[in-house]
């Protein structure tokens, strides 16, 4: 984390207590190459830091809502989006 992005997220706790989740995402290269891809973080690379943080985030949420997420509703890969839209 640079010392700017520490600056703004301390600023941002300091301005919004109680309503931000404590799981911080960092910055990855590897959140950024899954798109390009056509896949989430979870199908291109699961263990890396991105995904176990947004697994993290994903738990945290669950625990706060008492609501877990509809995992059981596929999306489509990304090429597949780009036709639907194309041809409607």
């Amino acid at each position: 984390m640079t010392n700017l992005s520490a600056q703004v997220q301390q600023e941002v706790r300091t301005h919004f207590p109680g309503e931000l989740f404590e799981t911080v995402i960092p910055r990855s290269v590897r959140l950024s190459e899954a798109p390009s891809y056509g896949q989430s973080i979870r199908e291109y690379d699961p263990t890396s830091r991105g995904a176990l943080a947004y697994e993290q985030l994903a738990a945290e949420v669950v625990r706060r809502t008492g609501v877990a997420p509809d995992l059981g509703t596929p999306v489509p890969p990304a090429e597949t989006r780009r036709r639907r839209v194309g041809t409607s």
